[in-house]
């Protein structure tokens, strides 16, 4: 790849020889080549800037969680070697809690997914959105997403979450590929967001496997319509937005997809977070596909349910 160390074979190989060499291999030092020294980071938590914002962070997770094992499931990318390069690398982590940012040390077990869409480009990232799936730590340590931010509130951090207003636009001004596995997945999910759930038993492989929010791992037609229906009941008449798009076939793997999408609008309906409060929402999602003969066979979709409360609550209260 042209700007890229020669020890890297492709996209992919760098993504997941990076990852490894900052979390496992402990060389945290490293993300002063490897992120750009004036990164822009967006999290449902908030905006930061300077790849001294991605160590600190780092050194925290892995305070926390100092046995973390990421595993990467999937690198779905576009882009070429002139302008660069989008990956939406897809995350497993295996860790054992010992206190922090989710309280007082459990020494719980706990398993959850992260994404992170990165712009990448002459060996260093210059541009990141990145998704983890806090509520299945919370969920998994024995408390909730809705307590832990609750928690947080009460504490003092009282720092409203990452809105479209916090965004600094950053190199990256891409919006992914027209690969027709990416067009397929956008029109699935537009249609979801227009209350067409019907598109669910057109679309969806009977026996798919799908992962939600929460650490949530199910099958089935019956649990896709479950989870859609409740996000969207929860915000009916918010604004559906697809951010970016990637479509990919490659040997040896099913054709698959990773789109990144927000919705912005008020909690004015029962359905996932409780009783409507009226108070006005940004969620940062992000859904990978898998298609087969019979249709989207494997969907893994992610938010941060902590961060959603804490803007749920922030409001109720003041």
């Amino acid at each position: 790849m042209k700007g890229f160390d020669e020890q890297y074979i492709d996209l992919p190989d760098y993504i997941l020889k990076c990852t490894a060499q900052i979390w496992e291999g402990r060389d945290i030092a490293s993300l002063n080549w490897h992120y750009a020294d004036d990164i822009l980071i967006r999290t449902p938590s908030g905006f930061s800037r300077g790849n001294m914002s991605g160590k600190f962070n780092t050194m925290a997770t892995l305070a926390e969680f100092p046995d973390r094992k990421l595993f990467g499931e999937d690198v779905i990318w576009s882009g070429n070697d002139e302008d660069g390069f989008l990956s939406s690398h897809r995350l497993l982590s295996i860790a054992t809690h010992r206190g922090g940012a989710f309280g007082l040390a459990t020494g719980k077990r706990v398993v959850f997914r992260t994404v992170a869409d990165t712009f990448c480009k002459n060996n260093r990232i210059w541009d990141e959105w990145l998704i983890r799936d806090n509520a299945a730590i919370a969920n998994q340590i024995g408390t909730t997403p809705k307590e832990i931010a609750r928690g947080r509130i009460s504490e003092g951090d009282i720092k409203f979450p990452f809105t479209p207003k916090d965004n600094v636009v950053g190199p990256y001004t891409g919006s992914g590929n027209k690969n027709e596995w990416g067009e397929r997945h956008a029109s699935i999910l537009r249609k979801i967001m227009e209350t067409e759930f019907s598109v669910i038993p057109k679309e969806y492989d009977r026996a798919c496997y799908l992962s939600y929010p929460g650490g949530q791992d199910v099958h089935g037609w019956d649990e896709a319509d479950k989870f859609w229906v409740g996000l969207r009941s929860a915000f009916p008449a918010a604004e559906f937005k697809i951010e970016h798009q990637i479509g990919r076939t490659d040997n040896l793997l099913s054709p698959r997809s990773a789109i990144r999408w927000s919705l912005s609008g008020r909690h004015e309906g029962w359905g996932r977070f409780g009783k409507p409060t009226g108070a006005n929402v940004y969620v940062m999602g992000v859904s990978h596909a898998e298609f087969g003969p019979w249709g989207l066979r494997r969907e893994i979709t992610l938010f941060d349910e902590i961060e959603i409360w804490k803007q749920v609550l922030l409001q109720a209260e003041n």
